[in-house]
């Protein structure tokens, strides 16, 4: 596929690049902890020196960050100008003379992908269900690792009905104007924060403890809110799909952590045996 048939296929496109710019304001070193301490707790690797790690979409880039912080020789991509510009940004941050290689490119693009090469860990967290091809753009991430190495990816998981409702949200925002997605993100903010109110109160009342933890993988709840309404194309998936159609590929899943059939991704890190 072309980069030019990729665009059109991306006409109706939430911002992700903007968003990512404006989360640099709150990234810090805390939130850099903690993206190294997701890496190393689901990879079960403590270090990753002498490995190369792709970050296929790398967002802000505070993962291939982690991944150079750990060691790994990081090559970084991303389909929308305003990540590979968030992503040099934060390089220059806090790894301004490192080997870090950050460019914009297409996971659908095949003349580009021909030339990313094979890795020992290939990352894209919450990105392949944003391309407008999920299937297509995991089965060439997934050609995009070496014998030995692994794939850590996560998807969106299929709620059924809820999930086909939320298209239909998503879709609405990126063909609306400021005011129409302001309104929808703030009618998002109240759904979840309704939401929260009363798993707390059910907790209370079966007198279970109500804890606040940080937001996981050093991530902000307003831009993920933003994230989460806005973001189209939007595709979904069940374990057992996303574990079927890699299993046909080699890999062995070692990792899986789910939403619990609930809203948000499934997480999942496969092997490929040598």
């Amino acid at each position: 596929m072309t980069k030019k048939t990729v665009e059109q296929r991306n006409e109706d496109r939430f911002a992700f690049g903007a968003n990512w710019q404006d989360y640099l304001d709150v990234v810090n070193e805390s939130r850099v902890e903690m993206a190294k301490k997701s890496l190393t707790e689901t990879l079960g690797l403590d270090d990753l020196t002498g490995r190369s790690f792709l970050d296929v979409g790398c967002g802000s880039g505070l993962f291939s960050l982690a991944a150079h912080l750990l060691g790994a020789t990081v090559h970084s991509f991303d389909y929308d100008p305003k990540s590979v510009a968030a992503a040099t940004e934060l390089r220059h941050r806090f790894a301004p003379d490192s080997d870090w290689k950050i460019e914009q490119g297409s996971i659908l693009d095949e003349a580009y992908v021909a030339g990313l090469g094979v890795h020992d860990i290939v990352y894209s967290w919450g990105v392949l269900h944003h391309t407008g091809a999920m299937r297509q753009a995991i089965i060439t991430t997934s050609t995009l690792v070496t014998s030995g190495g692994f794939l850590f990816i996560s998807i969106y998981n299929d709620q059924g009905l809820a999930s086909q409702l939320w298209w239909r949200v998503k879709r609405r925002y990126v063909r609306s104007g400021p005011l129409g997605r302001r309104a929808l993100v703030l009618a998002g903010g109240l759904y979840f924060d309704t939401r929260r109110i009363a798993a707390a109160a059910a907790k209370r009342m079966c007198g279970q403890p109500v804890v606040r933890t940080a937001r996981p993988r050093g991530m902000s709840s307003r831009h993920d809110l933003v994230d989460w309404i806005g973001g189209f194309p939007f595709e979904f998936a069940t374990p057992e799909a996303i574990f079927n159609l890699l299993r046909e590929r080699g890999y062995e899943l070692r990792f899986l952590k789910t939403c619990r059939g609930g809203l948000g991704c499934n997480e999942y890190v496969f092997a490929l045996p040598r």
